[in-house]
């Protein structure tokens, strides 16, 4: 028993969490997410993430859908989930934490995207009930809200929620993206609890942008299908899975962090790089040419890296809190690694966060082959070769024939 006066030490841990998963339909098969898979319900992302993935911390950002918390309320009457005292739904050893993906636009800017969490499953009903006020289908994610920014940020705190502002470099729908060149123009820098960087970008190119270096960075898989869960994630130094514990590694208070982002080298990302519209020719890094050298046209999209270098106001400069940003490649991204051979993978090791970071390489090897296992220790030691997504066409990973051995 500690003595009066002297605080009692807290045993943090690492988790990996992911927070943007988007649900693809209700059980009894009604609409939340259009672009989503239909096998996206509740149930199936919780038991994929605890079963599959092995993620202990996952966002759901869709629970603002009344038939959605119907389904959640059942699941508690049933005992499949339980209440987090410190805040989410608990299935087995994953906890999840209730959010809704908004999309907002204010006079004389483009449209972005935001993402909201809240504690209780009756703190997001209570947002759901002022949302249906302001917004014309609240069963469906990622509606647009009619309502100014502030008034966002003051209903979320008002139920003990928190914001951060989505995938804010993306060509379509982001804070920097399509909306302002200053993310101060939108929000009270404040009141938001980090960013998330999407995946065309990292903290390396996030961070010319001085606005930002209060502000943690998340690193989310935006999932719109099973396979997709967990490809970028990050890794909290926290006590447990909770909202509570999130909210504070977020604000860097008692000791917890967000101690590392895991992301897709932005060179994967399908935005990476700017590319004309017309041919789907990457657009030359030359800022004086307007017309794409193959086919002559003017329409392209811009890549977020020279989205970034456009806004940017100063060198690239990390805060020191920043954490290090690992560059993950999903499993899916590894080449000749089909579906039969990562069930034997998961069958051997687990989960795919055993696979990724921990399994010894020389068994990945006997399990699956030689190439794969090449591949794996690569992606491990940041040393792939990869060609640049861009104008919305994922990059790839280049296939290696070289052999591992045996360690």
């Amino acid at each position: 028993m500690a003595k009066p006066g002297v605080e009692r030490k807290i045993c943090l841990k690492s988790i990996f969490a992911d927070l943007h998963i988007h649900i693809g339909r209700t059980e009894s098969n009604l609409p939340v997410k259009i672009t989503a898979a239909r096998n996206m319900t509740f149930e199936q992302i919780v038991r994929e993430s605890y079963h599959r993935k092995g993620i202990e911390m996952i966002g759901v950002i869709d629970a603002a859908s009344p038939p959605v918390q119907g389904e959640i309320r059942r699941g508690l009457r049933s005992g499949l989930y339980k209440e987090h005292p410190g805040g989410g739904i608990v299935y087995r050893e994953t906890t999840c934490i209730l959010g809704a993906e908004i999309e907002i636009r204010e006079p004389g800017m483009g449209a972005a995207h935001v993402l909201t969490y809240f504690p209780t499953l009756n703190q997001i009903s209570r947002f759901t009930e002022w949302l249906s006020k302001h917004m014309k289908n609240v069963q469906l994610s990622t509606q647009r809200l009619y309502q100014p920014a502030g008034a966002l940020q003051e209903k979320v705190a008002e139920y003990d929620g928190i914001i951060i502002p989505a995938h804010v470099f993306t060509p379509f729908k982001s804070v920097y993206g399509s909306a302002t060149d200053r993310m101060s123009y939108l929000f009270d820098l404040k009141r938001l609890a980090g960013v998330e960087l999407g995946m065309s970008s990292d903290s390396h190119l996030a961070d010319h942008l001085s606005e930002l270096k209060s502000l943690s960075f998340v690193t989310n898989s935006d999932a719109h299908s099973i396979p997709k869960i967990g490809r970028e994630y990050n890794e909290l130094w926290v006590k447990e899975a909770s909202f509570q514990e999130l909210k504070w590694a977020l604000l860097r208070q008692k000791g917890r962090k967000v101690a590392a982002n895991y992301g897709l080298n932005p060179r994967l990302g399908k935005y990476y790089r700017t590319r004309c519209l017309n041919c789907d020719e990457l657009w030359p890094l030359d800022a004086e040419i307007s017309r794409c050298p193959e086919c002559g046209s003017k329409k392209r999209v811009k890549g977020v890296r020279d989205r970034i270098m456009d806004i940017a106001d100063q060198e690239m400069h990390h805060p020191d809190h920043r954490p290090p940003y690992v560059y993950q490649v999903p499993l899916e991204f590894i080449p000749k690694l089909g579906k039969k051979t990562l069930d034997k993978l998961l069958d051997a090791f687990g989960t795919e966060m055993s696979v990724l970071h921990h399994a010894p390489i020389s068994e990945i090897a006997e399990v699956s082959n030689q190439v794969i296992a090449r591949h794996i220790k690569l992606a491990r030691e940041q040393r792939l070769e990869l060609e640049e997504g861009g104008g919305g066409v994922y990059g790839r990973v280049k296939q290696t024939q070289c052999h591992v051995n045996k360690e």
